[in-house]
């Protein structure tokens, strides 16, 4: 055996162990918190020293953003719509992930929870991490995305370009988080649980100023019937 194939075999065998490491952390930091997930018992769960955990990332702060990218990848990309959807146009993509709010509860439950985390419960430092990381990578395929509604002669093209991307990213991403929060944490929003209607008039009006701000004159509008 060479040295470049056992290089390959430690290098292959120290990526399982952080990919199992994210994956026991992300469950933690779901369930706990950023503050309340203790390292320790990440370091019980997998049956390794704290110290190995610290070796790979860092730090608490480092394993988390490990966690937060991997969330982020673990979700759709705005272009990831059927195609069907996307025949229709740029807003209707936006209001079909808009109304997949069940979908990220029922099967994407850890890693919107940690994007929700890493969105609102860091410290300014780590948050500066992760918003350096959302601009450089566009892990939500914004920027094509936004590209892909000019073309169509949906999105406008007199304003910025990167203006209209961080607009549709920090628009959409708040409601999307909002309406996910309602079932991730209701007593945050008590006053409309188990109203569905104020729901939709949520998206609604939120369809009718994106629209406002981006669409061209003849973009084709979405109404809650979709």
């Amino acid at each position: 055996m060479g040295p470049e194939t056992t290089t390959r075999k430690r290098s292959a065998r120290a990526e399982a162990k952080r990919e199992l490491i994210v994956g026991c952390a992300m469950r933690h930091f779901a369930a706990e918190g950023l503050q309340g997930a203790r390292i320790e018992d990440m370091a019980i769960e997998l049956g390794i020293a704290k110290g190995s955990i610290f070796q790979h990332y860092g730090s608490k702060a480092g394993l988390f953003l490990a966690c937060y990218k991997h969330a982020v990848a673990a979700l759709p990309t705005w272009l990831d719509a059927p195609v069907e959807i996307q025949a229709v146009g740029f807003f209707a993509v936006v209001r079909y992930w808009l109304d997949r709010t069940e979908h990220y509860i029922e099967e994407d439950r850890i890693p919107y929870r940690v994007v929700l985390i890493g969105n609102y419960s860091t410290d300014l430092e780590l948050r500066r991490d992760i918003n350096r990381w959302l601009v450089s990578e566009d892990p939500y395929g914004t920027l094509e995305f936004v590209e892909w509604g000019q073309r169509r002669g949906e999105v406008r093209t007199d304003v910025d370009l990167e203006t209209i991307v961080s607009l549709v990213d920090w628009l959409s991403g708040a409601i999307q988080d909002a309406l996910v929060t309602e079932e991730l944490d209701p007593g945050l929003f008590h006053r409309w649980r188990n109203q569905p209607e104020r729901q939709r008039m949520r998206v609604d009006h939120f369809g009718v100023l994106l629209q406002s701000a981006i669409g061209t004159v003849g973009a084709v509008t979405q109404s809650s019937g979709g």
